[in-house]
């Protein structure tokens, strides 16, 4: 089995879940993809990281930082990261708060983020795709550009078609068909 195959069958096993439930968006769903039982483990964390580094460097992006809206995106940021670590161009991981601190600095970003850094927001899963544009929003507002989103999951429910609809490209390491397909093998 593939790394990518290993993550589809991971994420099915221990993320992937059938019921009723309302989604963050408030939407209603058949399945619900809670992505933290697989990007907070250590088996997820060391698959994600390569697996996440690659995409982007596949991606033709030239960024310098990754991050989203914590939390979700928190454990992908950080994974990929650090294993860029040993490479020609390291990327720093930083988190993007739901809200501005009421104390201390202040800050909606948090971490080694820079003014003028060029980065990909990262999500953990995309439904409709409003984390991701908060977070985009975020690093404009603290001079930063996006050059794309990198999502572990897409729900395909349209999230992907918001996002690219305001020019940023978006790119999944897997889909919930596939996750679907997985639970029902």
């Amino acid at each position: 089995m593939t790394d990518h195959s290993v993550l589809i069958a991971l994420l099915a096993e221990r993320s992937a879940k059938r019921g009723q439930f309302t989604l963050a968006s408030g939407k209603q769903s058949k399945y619900y993809v809670d992505a933290r039982l697989t990007t907070m483990s250590p088996e997820g964390l060391s698959l994600i990281g390569p697996l996440g580094l690659s995409a982007l460097w596949q991606s033709g992006w030239k960024i310098d930082a990754i991050g989203g809206l914590t939390l979700g995106a928190d454990p992908i940021s950080y994974a990929i990261s650090y294993a860029s670590a040993d490479s020609d161009h390291p990327l720093r991981a930083f988190t993007v708060r739901k809200e501005a601190k009421s104390h201390g600095t202040g800050k909606t970003i948090e971490g080694p983020f820079r003014e003028g850094d060029r980065v990909a927001v990262i999500e953990d899963v995309i439904t409709t795709g409003g984390s991701a544009l908060r977070a985009i929003e975020a690093v404009r507002a603290a001079n930063g550009s996006v050059a794309g989103v990198l999502a572990l999951v897409d729900r395909e429910e349209g999230g992907r078609q918001a996002i690219e609809a305001t020019g940023i490209p978006v790119i999944s390491l897997v889909s919930a068909s596939q996750i679907i397909k997985a639970l029902e093998a």
